[in-house]
C-alpha cells in the first residue's frame, strides 16, 4: 500500500506526497504528460530530445548536475510514447535543492544554440547506435508503422526520421517547451522522509509563481479497428530470423487491460509459458520466444517475439505460433495455470514497491492517468480476472485479422 496525500497549486501543478519515515532519502519525481504521441508528424523525436535538453542548463542555473551532486543527489530521466519523467534521489535533508533545480528548468530552459547543437548530435549518435547499427534495431520502426496507420504510436520515441532532429531549430524547441513544459501539464511526486508541511511550503515557494502555459489540446487521432491481417518482410545482416507479431489491445484503463496482460504472461512469460514450452523446449523451432504488452495510455499492443532456430523455415515457425495461439483460444484454461500467472504478476507489483523511487514513479504514472488510487488497486485488479474474462478477451484480441506480422529474415539464410 502506497499512502499518499495530494493537493493542487493555483497554477495547475498537481502535487502528491508519499511519506516514508524508514529512509533517510527523498525522491522528487516530475512527470510531464508529453511523449512521442503528442508530436507533430513532421517534427518527431522532440520529447526525447527534451529529455536531453533539460539537463543543458536552465534560466538561472548553468549546470544542472553540479549543485545536485554537491549535496549528495543524483538525477535521471526517461521518455516513452506517453510521458517524459524526470527524477532526483537526494538525502531528505537536502530536498530543497531538488525543488530549486527542478522548478528552474520548468520556469525556462537556457535556450542556447550551442547546447541545442550538442544535444542534437547526442541524439543522432544514439539513433545510429541503437537503431541503425544494432541488429534488428529498425524492427520497431517497421512494426509500429505496420500496426498503426493513423495514431502517432506509429513512430518510436526516438522519432520517425532522424532528419526531424537534425533540422530542429531554436524556435522549434521553444514552441515545444512552451506547449508542454508547464505546471498544468505536470505531476510532481515527492516521496521519502519528508512531511506534508515542508512539501507544501517548498511547492509554493519554487513552483507556485510559475505561470501555466498554453493548454495542451492535442487531438490525437484514434486508430481504426484492424480488420485484415497485415504482414511485411525485411532482410538484413542479422544473426537469425526473427518473427514479430502485434495484436491491438485496449488502453491502460480499459476493462480488459488486466486480462490481456495475463494472456501475454500465459503465452510468453518465462520458460514455462505456452509458447516457450511448446516451441522452444518441445519442438526446438525457436531458440527464444516471449510475449508482452505495451501498456500504453491509448490502445496498445500485445506482442509476440521469437528468434527462429537456424534450421527452421520462417514460414513454418510462424505457422507454429499461430497454432499455439489458436489452441489457446479454443482450449480450456486450468485454474492452476491462471493462478500461477496471477501470482507472478502480483509479485512484480509487490517488488516494484520495495524502492521509494519506484513507488514515486508508479504513483506519478497513476496520477497522470487521472486515477492516482490505481497505484493501490493493481493486485486486486489482477486477482479479479476470471477464466471467462481470459477467454472472452483472447478471442477478441488474438484474432488473425487483428494481427500485424513482421518477418525479419537473416541474409545468411537466403
Amino acid at each position: 500500500m502506497i499512502d499518499f496525500t495530494e493537493f493542487t497549486l493555483n497554477n495547475g501543478l498537481k502535487v502528491l506526497l508519499h511519506e516514508d519515515k524508514t529512509t533517510e532519502t527523498a525522491v522528487l519525481n516530475l512527470l510531464y504528460k508529453v511523449g512521442s504521441r503528442d508530436e507533430n508528424p513532421q517534427k518527431t523525436g522532440f520529447a526525447h530530445l527534451f529529455e536531453h535538453l533539460m539537463f543543458g542548463g536552465s534560466a538561472h542555473i548553468e549546470n544542472f548536475d553540479d549543485p545536485l551532486q554537491m549535496v549528495g543527489g543524483e538525477s535521471n530521466a526517461f521518455t516513452n510514447p506517453d510521458i517524459t519523467n524526470y527524477y532526483i534521489t537526494i538525502p531528505a535533508v537536502n530536498i530543497e535543492t531538488a525543488f530549486w533545480l527542478e522548478s528552474d528548468r520548468m520556469l525556462s530552459l537556457n535556450f542556447n544554440q550551442d547546447v541545442l547543437d550538442v544535444q542534437k548530435k547526442v541524439v543522432v549518435e544514439e539513433f545510429n547506435q541503437r537503431y541503425i547499427n544494432q541488429p534488428y534495431g529498425d524492427a520497431w520502426f517497421k512494426l509500429r508503422a505496420l500496426a498503426y496507420q493513423v495514431h502517432p504510436y506509429q513512430w518510436p520515441t526516438i522519432g520517425k526520421d532522424i532528419s526531424h532532429i537534425e533540422n530542429a531549430g531554436l524556435h522549434d524547441v521553444k514552441d515545444f517547451f512552451q506547449k508542454f513544459y508547464s505546471p498544468g501539464n505536470a505531476i510532481l511526486v515527492v516521496a521519502g522522509n519528508v512531511n506534508l508541511d515542508t512539501v507544501k511550503k517548498l511547492s509554493e515557494k519554487y513552483f507556485g509563481t510559475i505561470k501555466n502555459g498554453m493548454i495542451n489540446n492535442n487531438e490525437i487521432p484514434a486508430e481504426p479497428a484492424q480488420t485484415n491481417a497485415r504482414k511485411i518482410e525485411t532482410t538484413a545482416d542479422v544473426p537469425a530470423d526473427v518473427i514479430f507479431k502485434a495484436f491491438h489491445m485496449g488502453d491502460r484503463l480499459s476493462k480488459d487491460y488486466y486480462s490481456t496482460d495475463l494472456i501475454s504472461d500465459i503465452l510468453g512469460r518465462g520458460n514455462s509459458s505456452r509458447l516457450y514450452d511448446r516451441l522452444v523446449k518441445q519442438k526446438n523451432i525457436f531458440t527464444n520466444i516471449s510475449a508482452f504488452i505495451t501498456g500504453s495510455v491509448d490502445p496498445g499492443l500485445l506482442l509476440i517475439q521469437g528468434k527462429v532456430n537456424e534450421d527452421i523455415d520462417i514460414a513454418l515457425a510462424d505457422q507454429n505460433i499461430e497454432e499455439v495461439v489458436e489452441e489457446f483460444n479454443n482450449s480450456s484454461l486450468q485454474d492452476s495455470e491462471l493462478q500461477k500467472v496471477k501470482n507472478q504478476a502480483e509479485a512484480s507489483v509487490v517488488f516494484s514497491e520495495v524502492e521509494v523511487i519506484t513507488r514515486a514513479m508508479n504513483l506519478a504514472q497513476s496520477a497522470a492517468l487521472g486515477v492516482p488510487e490505481l497505484v493501490n488497486q493493481e493486485s486486486e485488479n489482477i486477482q479479479k480476472v476470471s477464466k471467462e474474462d481470459i477467454i472472452k478477451t483472447s478471442n477478441k484480441i488474438l484474432a488473425k485479422e487483428n494481427c500485424s506480422t513482421l518477418w525479419y529474415r537473416s541474409r545468411s539464410k537466403k
